[in-house]
């Protein structure tokens, strides 16, 4: 099996998918070039991070659209794509700017389907990208899914790694409802092993990634591989760690996280997100409230401050979660 970035891997997903199916289109800043290139030089860019390099060459301009810096003209025109017949893969440059189209989100896309009494389908996917740890500053860095899963009607996916990705995101263009498809910035480079030919992942199914007895450890996107180390480094000290892939977190898989729980008996959620009303707090009262009785320990949460993130490297690393933390405070619930 080949080894693949992420970047690659989310290619090849736009790649085979447009392939595949006539109707998906991509649009976004800068996805085939910027408005301004002429005949070669289309895919200079491809987006911002690369991952729509190739598609304007490959599928045209028809297919792959350049917009303005307009967040909600893009979120608007891909919402009306979808409603009309089309796949519309829609790329929100960073996560921040969420605030610039949320009306066509919660209150266009998340209800046609309930609207009109599911006689409409809006197929909507909108890659977007989130995270700290790249020296992005606190207008660049955020971690906004939780206000994805307070909406009813949104699917929001969020892959831990080039496998998840390409998986996640050939799912998410084949639905049905909208989607939102969340990429940490600090994962384009991270390699893996991805198979060539297409396939998907199903929503709502979380991946074990680990297997122990001890203690639980939920991590959703960059934060599973933070999770993958910890367990790792604490099975050398005797504690054995099941690690636990949310993949999506709505759909969320409450079966898989009350299993696993019920069997430990502990459990550790390490979320980048502000940790008011995060996905972490989430878990922590679905278990509360369906599992209480099997916990031999207090739930511990893992979430940065309640503060923007920072710009100075020094405080920016303070800030996010990190892999030392993950192991004191699994063996101080252990003590």
């Amino acid at each position: 099996m080949p080894e693949k970035t992420y970047t690659e891997a989310l290619n090849e997903a736009l790649h085979q998918e447009m392939e595949r199916d006539e109707t998906v289109i991509v649009i976004g800043e800068d996805v085939a070039g910027g408005a301004g290139t002429q005949g070669d030089d289309i895919e200079a860019i491809g987006g911002i991070f690369g991952v729509c390099a190739g598609l304007g060459r490959k599928f045209g301009r028809t297919r792959v659209i350049d917009t303005p810096i307009t967040e909600s003209a893009i979120i608007g025109t891909a919402a009306g794509a979808a409603m009309t017949g089309l796949r519309p893969v829609a790329e929100l440059m960073f996560v921040d700017f969420l605030g610039v189209c949320f009306d066509q989100i919660y209150n266009q896309t998340a209800k046609f389907r309930y609207m009109f009494g599911g006689k409409a389908i809006t197929p909507l996917t909108i890659r977007t990208m989130y995270g700290g740890g790249v020296r992005a500053a606190s207008q660049h860095s955020q971690c906004l899914y939780p206000i994805f899963t307070h909406v009813p009607g949104i699917k929001v996916v969020i892959p831990s790694g080039p496998y998840e990705a390409k998986g996640l995101l050939i799912k998410s263009i084949r639905d049905n409802d909208p989607v939102i498809f969340l990429e940490h910035k600090a994962m384009y480079d991270v390699t893996e092993d991805v198979p060539d030919e297409s396939y998907t992942i199903p929503f709502g199914e979380a991946n074990f990634t680990r297997e122990g007895k001890d203690i639980t450890l939920i991590g959703m996107g960059k934060t599973v591989s933070l999770c993958n180390n910890a367990a790792d480094l604490l099975k050398k000290d005797g504690i054995h760690a099941t690690v636990l892939d949310l993949r999506t977190l709505s759909p969320l898989d409450e079966d898989s996280i009350l299993e696993s729980v019920e069997e430990t008996g502990r459990a550790i959620i390490v979320d980048e997100s502000s940790p008011r009303c995060n996905i972490a707090t989430d878990i922590s009262a679905l278990i509360c409230d369906k599992s209480f009785s099997y916990l031999k320990a207090p739930i511990k949460m893992i979430s940065p401050p309640h503060t923007p993130v920072p710009f100075s490297p020094v405080l920016e690393d303070i800030y996010m979660p990190d892999e030392q933390t993950i192991i004191t405070t699994a063996k101080k619930i252990l003590n």
